[in-house]
């Protein structure tokens, strides 16, 4: 018997905030809370971030309430998701908000975006000391199946949770270095997509640290392993629901000028998609993560992969995001510059036709560090104002901030500030 409810929303810090309330209370549609929350940072210092009203008195916000509930893994309750309103309008600060603007935009060209997310994560265990350490998978493999790749069996209990609550997991697998695992979500409208991903990264978090455990979805934890990323794969539908991407096999106009804007912003782009300090250990040249300003079909080094074989699942792979990053804000980015490069006329460049690991055509690469990419995005006005000019603000002030504090940090006393929280 559902008795409470959990009413979620993400934040800037890609932290699942809530409260519980009772399911009649929740039944009124809103529920209050505090705009200074995102004025919030990790080691809960409150800065005046711009729209958190830090200065203001700190007033009020609502969430406001979708009509549907979802399954809770805790017994006894029902998840409401919802967007954040404040002064007679959904706040800028929300990213759900602004992703519903995004699909309405989209919309109004008669083109309906569809997304899949693809989520990696590293398991980490505790020592006798409590100090916790890499995940021990000895006989752990590449596309690992099974107790050699995660012996505790912590990823068959998320899948079970995953089923239970009507989460549609689509594959999950060991990844490229032990503990590290690929944790795939279905395609479905964005708007599902990120709601699928926000609840199922919570979820997943919440399962692990029932067993002791802690799934953390931060970018680069372990600096002598691989970096865990978060694909935006998309495509879009017409009125008719048939895929544009590639209707003959050969990329569309749309997808053609898609990828020119997402090459055009590539540098802005990187203050919106990697928001940690840590998130640019992982972005490199010879990696498979999202460096170059590039794109090529087919090709896991460059930073947009088109697959156009089967033209009825023909889609665009951005992969520069990592799952440090809301995932909301992650796809509003990608979908705004793919909007501007249809809108604006872009170029796209040659296709990338070099190996990506030893050679590369491609100039332009992510801003070496946070404070850089920051300064990228502020500088690229065009993008701001596309994603929503108050969420670039809020975003750069609190980064800002976050790098202020560590960038004189060891990388192992960087990973343990994000450790608890991502």
């Amino acid at each position: 018997m559902t008795t409470r409810t959990r009413a979620l929303f993400c934040d800037l810090l890609n932290l699942p905030r809530g409260k519980y309330v009772p399911s009649d209370v929740a039944a009124g549609g809103r529920i209050g809370f505090a705009r200074g929350v995102f004025g919030t940072t990790f080691d809960r210092d409150l800065i005046p971030v711009p729209g958190a009203g830090v200065f203001d008195g700190i007033p009020d916000m609502e969430l406001v309430l979708d009509d549907a509930r979802r399954p809770d893994w805790k017994e006894g309750t029902e998840i409401a998701l919802g967007t954040l309103h404040a002064d007679g309008a959904v706040m800028p600060l929300c990213a759900r908000g602004r992703l519903q603007a995004t699909v309405a935009a989209w919309q109004a060209r008669g083109l309906a975006p569809k997304v899949g997310l693809e989520l990696e994560a590293y398991v980490f265990e505790q020592d006798e000391a409590g100090v916790w350490r890499p995940y021990d998978t000895p006989g752990a493999f590449v596309y690992g199946t099974g107790p050699q790749n995660d012996p505790r069996g912590l990823m068959d209990a998320i899948w079970r949770m995953a089923e239970a609550v009507e989460l549609p997991v689509e594959s999950m697998n060991g990844e490229y270095d032990n503990g590290q695992f690929e944790l795939t979500l279905r395609f479905g409208d964005a708007m599902t997509a990120c709601d699928n991903a926000f609840l199922f990264k919570t979820m997943a978090r919440d399962v692990a640290a029932g067993m002791g455990l802690l799934l953390t979805f931060l970018p680069k934890p372990i600096p002598e392993r691989g970096g865990s990323g978060l694909h935006v794969n998309f495509s879009f539908e017409d009125g008719q629901g048939a895929n544009v991407i590639a209707p003959d096999g050969v990329l569309s106009d749309v997808a053609q000028g898609a990828m020119a804007g997402l090459i055009h912003h590539h540098e802005g782009l990187a203050g919106l998609l990697a928001t940690t300090v840590n998130s640019y250990d992982r972005l490199g040249p010879a990696s498979m993560a999202g460096y170059w300003a590039n794109w090529a079909d087919d090709h896991r080094l460059v930073t947009t992969r088109s697959c156009v074989a089967a033209p009825r699942s023909a889609r665009l792979e951005h992969r520069m995001a990592d799952p440090a990053t809301n995932p909301y804000l992650a796809v509003t980015a990608v979908l705004q510059a793919a909007l501007l490069g249809v809108t604006e006329g872009y170029t796209l460049a040659p296709a990338e036709d070099l190996d990506g690991l030893e050679t590369v055509r491609a100039t332009r690469h992510v801003p070496s560090a946070l404070d850089k990419a920051l300064d990228a995005l502020d500088a690229d006005k065009p993008l701001r104002m596309a994603v929503g000019e108050g969420m670039c603000d809020a975003l750069i002030f609190l980064k800002q901030d976050e790098w202020k504090r560590l960038k004189d940090k060891s990388v192992d006393e960087v990973r343990d500030y994000y450790l608890p929280f991502v």
